[in-house]
């Protein structure tokens, strides 16, 4: 939206999560929840994004976000309410003459159309602000939008302070705010700090620009989407909302999950069309899995790609840095780490694959490992294509095994193995005919004992 400034306020302490880490950083979806209002406030496609944020995250806010946009960085050194944390902003802003909306870092499931909505329920009209509202099924602990006869907001009354009549208004305030750029400060200056606090509160704008002769306007919003984060069980909360989302957003688009409440997403994770995701399956961050996939039950996923028609799990695990190609499988109880299989290839039980090239129609047996680390560095395994590794197979690393090679069952490899050739490293058989049955006669109760 053009002439448009975002402020994200991320400068709550957050005590009711009592945890060592800062509430906005607590993750919903696989993403700190401030990452979620950063990404909202960039795919409006504003002229500034600017974070309000408390002394413990400076230093560490630059982080935020990744690439996905640029912000400038604020700090609020006292905690002196919200009113005073949007004026921390006065230096970048001051002569921003667009709309600024306000945005809180603890609220990451507001949807971008909602937000753009808000923009323009101030624009229409000019109004002075406009106000994101909410009807929740329990009204009780929330301020209440107060409305003229005309539908514009009067004012904001905070729950403690609101009368009968004003209890009975069911339109609550969300938090969220659009104010126009060349009235915003001059507002913020005639706030007041009056209150059982002492702090500046940005409630109070509504009131103060009816009175100078303004109208503020109201949007409204499902609840689910303006929830504020504050705890421990609203957290769980929130992610339960966004997985439900997710997990919709994906069979919208030709997946399939065959039990949709066990299957966990990420917010970022991509699926293609005709994918099948079984039970209990967990998808981390940055997955993308393309078209035709099936990931089986119990399967868990995070930082690969897994290519077209290729088959994971059950109970697979799939670390980051993997690239599983086309057709390639990784069955139950392997766990790949930071390697590429190629197209065809197959991992199909009881086996530990990690940084390792694995090549097109290559077989790894059961219960083979690459012994990727030696206490101090770790060194990489290159399996040719259509190699043959036999199963309980040590390939100790740096080692090579070349296209089309069979390791024998058992070995343990720590030179190069040469194309089409057949490596066998382990101790050679011995026997000792008639041995198991003087065994037996030995053990047996009163048996010789030579």
């Amino acid at each position: 939206m053009s002439g448009l400034a975002c402020v994200v306020l991320a400068a709550g302490k957050g005590t009711r999560m009592r945890s060592a880490l800062p509430k906005v950083l607590h993750p919903v979806g696989g993403r700190p929840m401030i990452e979620h209002v950063l990404a909202h406030a960039w795919a409006l496609l504003p002229e500034r994004v600017v974070l309000v944020v408390g002394p413990e995250l400076e230093g560490t806010a630059g982080g935020f976000g990744g690439c996905a946009g640029s912000f400038d960085c604020v700090v609020q050194n006292e905690p002196l309410g919200t009113a005073h944390a949007v004026a921390q902003t006065r230096p970048l802003l001051e002569d921003f003459g667009g709309d600024v909306l306000v945005l809180y870092a603890d609220t990451p499931l507001v949807r971008i159309e909602t937000l753009a909505g808000l923009v323009r329920a101030r624009r229409n009209g000019d109004r002075t602000a406009a106000v994101l509202g909410f009807r929740p099924a329990d009204p009780a602990a929330y301020g209440r939008l107060v409305l003229n006869s005309d539908g514009t907001l009067e004012r904001i009354v905070e729950h403690a302070e609101a009368s009968e009549a004003e209890c009975a208004v069911t339109l609550c305030n969300a938090g969220m705010m659009a104010v126009d750029g060349r009235r915003l400060f001059p507002l913020l200056d005639a706030i007041g700090d009056d209150n059982a606090k002492g702090e500046y509160y940005l409630t109070d704008l509504p009131a103060i620009a009816a009175a100078q002769g303004g109208a503020c306007a109201v949007a409204e919003a499902p609840a689910d989407e303006v929830m504020g984060i504050n705890d421990r069980a609203e957290l769980a909360l929130a992610e339960r909302i966004l997985q439900e989302r997710l997990r919709h957003a994906a069979m919208v688009g030709g997946a399939t999950l065959t039990d949709p409440s066990t299957v966990w997403l990420s917010v970022d994770t991509r699926i293609g069309r005709d994918v099948t995701i079984g039970p209990n399956v967990a998808v981390g961050p940055r997955v993308v899995i393309e078209d035709g996939v099936e990931i089986r039950p119990f399967s868990h996923l995070e930082g690969v790609r897994v290519r077209k028609q290729a088959v994971i799990g059950p109970f697979a695990r799939l670390r980051p840095g993997c690239d599983i190609g086309k057709g390639a499988r990784v069955g139950n109880f392997v766990e790949v780490k930071n390697s590429t299989v190629e197209q065809g290839a197959k991992i199909n039980h009881l086996s530990y694959v990690g940084d390792a090239g694995v090549g097109a129609g290559a077989n790894i047996g059961a219960g083979t490992i690459t012994c990727n680390y030696d206490g101090y560095e770790k060194s990489r395994t290159e399996i040719g294509e259509g190699a043959f590794i036999g199963s309980n197979t040590a390939l100790v690393a740096p080692v090579t095994v070349g296209p089309g090679a069979v390791v024998g069952a058992g070995s343990v490899i720590t030179e190069d193995v040469e194309a089409d050739a057949i490596a066998v490293a382990r101790g050679e058989q011995r026997q000792r005919e008639g041995a198991a049955a003087r065994r037996r006669e030995r053990r047996r109760p009163g048996g010789t004992q030579d």
